[in-house]
């Protein structure tokens, strides 16, 4: 019998299994359909929580779970996200930076903006001629105003968090207003139908715990995609050689220091160093490949980093965590009745908090596409299968982009990163094709693509790459308007650093209201 889904088990909790109970379990809601939900976590196994940069999206996620934006600013520590910041990554100059904004350029859609930043306007770095967001960024204001409604925007923005107090709200909300069975349990035994589709899980307190659905986030053990069905994982050292890091909470030298509107990225010999600035601490770590660096260099540059910042006292009770990992995916993430979100179905390194938009991307495909019966199950793995194989391939090459057009010096790490045989057939191609044109919606054809053509061009450029176009009759008929674009973009500039508070400003507000309402 082909009967309806009646139950789904999701394995592992973190922000991966929450974020997905939460998503289902408020769209079963919605549309008052029965199903029952039930996340097992074991009490044992503890989350990596290393991960606190997000994109826009998760904007949009928390609103569908049905969390308030202000509880979750205050709850968990969270700060606004307005892109990132790329330090040293051209070369080992100290001051060289360039802006990866979450707001496209002005006038994206009419004009070929490099062009025009070509023609009039080279003097600017790219990034700042069509966007007002870095000048923003760079003054450390937030991208809204207390009187802004909850997650709404006057320039793009996603957060920075604390990945275990999110965890935490996660599993109040989902369990207390959504619905979710919360079992605490460690799971000893898959238990198989004879097709191969799983039928329990076997825990050592609970026993069996049957279910139609089973979905795993149990991150790296990846326990049923990878132990139990040995889903290949598809390793991209090759392209990729970051796999290893090490990180530190690191308190803010006063309690009203500023707070950074993107997540810093530091280059640095054999790796790089991330900044993520919350409300309360910054969060700060060294990706690096064990290759070209051993774990004594790597905690040793990041300590050293630390340096320039803090007292050798305070760099004293510092607790360094080092992590390990082979970045890369699954080729499958769905076999049988089982699917693969988060660390799990894959991972390639912490550079553009890609880790959690491809979370949030499963999520939502599942929800769009959720199987109402075993056999609709069938069809529904293969598109999902087929749409992350090329998504994954899509994040590979976009933080592949980052290096290869790098001219440091400085290590092996650095100079390999150039190597033609690191660099992937699929980004060489489109290498090759943006020496003469801009990257545009035409080089990614899926509706929904990881990262826009506006990110590549924002990345491409602020390297230091060029495009070799013929100025055609185009060029000079939307010269008019390229001219009027650039003076708005300058203008919104001015309005936005007059008008917007300041990121801790902002966020000591929220609390502060958070506080009256709740007295009121």
């Amino acid at each position: 019998m082909d009967n309806p889904l009646k139950h789904i088990v999701i394995l592992g909790g973190g922000s991966a299994g929450w974020l997905t109970a939460g998503r289902l379990a408020a769209q079963m809601q919605q549309r008052e359909q029965q199903l029952q939900i039930s996340l097992i976590e074991s009490p044992t196994l503890s989350t990596i929580g290393v991960g606190e940069g997000s994109w826009p999206s998760l904007r949009h996620t928390l609103r569908q779970i049905g969390i308030s934006e202000l509880t979750f600013l205050v709850r968990c520590q969270a700060s606004f996200k307005q892109g990132s910041k790329f330090i040293g990554w051209r070369n080992e100059t100290a001051t060289g930076h360039y802006y990866h904004p979450f707001t496209n350029p002005v006038g994206y859609t009419e004009i070929n903006g490099y062009q025009h930043w070509q023609s009039s306007a080279q003097a600017m770095p790219f990034a700042d001629v069509f966007c007002p967001q870095p000048a923003v960024c760079e003054a450390g204001r937030a991208p809204k105003q207390l009187a802004t409604p909850e997650y709404a925007q006057v320039v793009n923005y996603g957060y920075h968090f604390d990945a275990d107090k999110l965890a935490e709200l996660l599993t109040e909300h989902c369990t207390q207003q959504l619905g979710v069975n919360h079992i605490r349990d460690h799971i000893e035994q898959v238990e198989c139908h004879p097709n191969g589709d799983i039928r329990a899980l076997i825990g050592q307190q609970n026993g069996p715990i049957t279910a139609d659905f089973f979905i795993d986030c149990s991150g790296m053990a990846s326990r049923l995609i990878g132990q139990h069905y040995a889903i290949p994982w598809q390793a991209v050292t090759q392209v990729l050689p970051s796999d290893s890091a090490i990180a530190v909470q690191v308190p803010y030298a006063q309690n009203d220091s500023p707070i950074q509107s993107t997540t810093n990225a530091s280059a640095k010999p054999n790796g790089w160093i991330w900044d993520i600035g919350l409300y309360h601490r910054r969060g700060v770590g060294f990706a690096y490949a064990s290759g070209f660096c051993d774990k004594a260099q790597a905690e040793h540059t990041l300590l050293d980093h630390l340096r320039q910042q803090l007292s050798e006292e305070q760099v004293a009770t510092l607790t360094p965590r080092h992590l390990k990992f082979t970045p890369g995916y699954r080729k499958k993430c769905w076999q049988n009745n089982c699917l693969a979100i988060g660390m799990s179905a894959g991972f390639i390194e912490p550079l553009e908090a890609s880790a959690i938009a491809m979370v949030e991307l499963s999520i939502n495909m599942l929800c769009e596409e959720f199987p109402q019966t075993r056999r609709h199950m069938d069809i529904l793995s293969q598109r999902f299968n087929k749409r992350f194989d090329y998504r994954w391939q899509r994040v590979i090459d976009f933080v592949k982009l980052h290096y290869v057009l790098n001219k440091r010096q400085d290590s092996e790490f650095w100079s390999w990163q150039r190597q033609p045989e690191s660099i992937p057939d699929s980004l060489q191609t489109l290498l090759a094709l943006w020496q003469f044109q801009t990257p545009s919606r035409l080089d990614f054809i899926e509706n929904e693509e990881v990262f826009t053509s506006a990110s590549y061009q924002y990345v491409l450029y602020g390297m230091g790459a060029h495009s070799q176009q013929i100025k055609d009759n185009n060029f000079y008929q939307s010269q008019p308007r390229a001219n009027t674009l650039m003076q708005q973009t300058q203008n919104m500039k001015q309005q936005l650093l007059q008008g917007l508070p300041e990121n801790r400003s902002l966020l000591s507000a929220i609390r502060q209201k958070m506080t009256t309402e709740v007295v009121s």
